[in-house]
């Protein structure tokens, strides 16, 4: 059975100096994220992009729904298999190619390290970090990699 799940998020420009897009240079790329009952989420463009170094892009968002998305796949498929987590971190990575006005990502790499309350074997770490990438509604939503290299912790 197909469930479909809506989600929703108002994005508000925020960086009009006074003569809007009347240059490149002229106008600020600052933003407000916003959904109902959460807090707001300060944005703009890359530094690289003229953009506030102090506020969340959008490539950092992107990196950080795969980051999350894996996380919690792979917190549902450790419970599945009987692993307890006792700690998650992930220093995810991505690359980006500028292509003109445009890009894309090429490939994104999670680094997770889990703790466990009692060793596992490889092959069932792998499994699960393998079935938690097929349950990522965000990393099946890409069109590149979304690579991982996970290292297990028995804590």
């Amino acid at each position: 059975m197909n469930r479909e799940h809506h989600y929703s998020v108002d994005v508000a420009w925020l960086g009009n100096r006074g003569t809007g897009t009347s240059g490149y240079r002229e106008y600020g790329r600052q933003s407000v994220v916003t959904a109902a009952g959460k807090h707001d989420l300060e944005a703009s463009a890359d530094r690289t992009f003229h953009g506030d170094a102090d506020r969340w892009n959008p490539e950092e968002l992107l990196l950080a729904a795969l980051a999350e998305c894996h996380m919690l796949s792979f917190l549902h498929v450790a419970v599945k298999h009987g692993v307890v987590v006792t700690d998650y971190t992930d220093a995810a990575e991505g690359t980006m190619e500028q292509q003109g006005d445009g890009g894309r990502f090429t490939s994104v790499t999670l680094h997770p390290v889990v703790t466990v309350s009692a060793p596992l074997d490889d092959e069932l770490f792998a499994t699960l970090h393998h079935e938690a990438g097929e349950a990522c509604f965000i990393a099946n939503s890409v069109n590149f990699p979304v690579r991982h290299e996970p290292r297990v912790v028995v804590g």
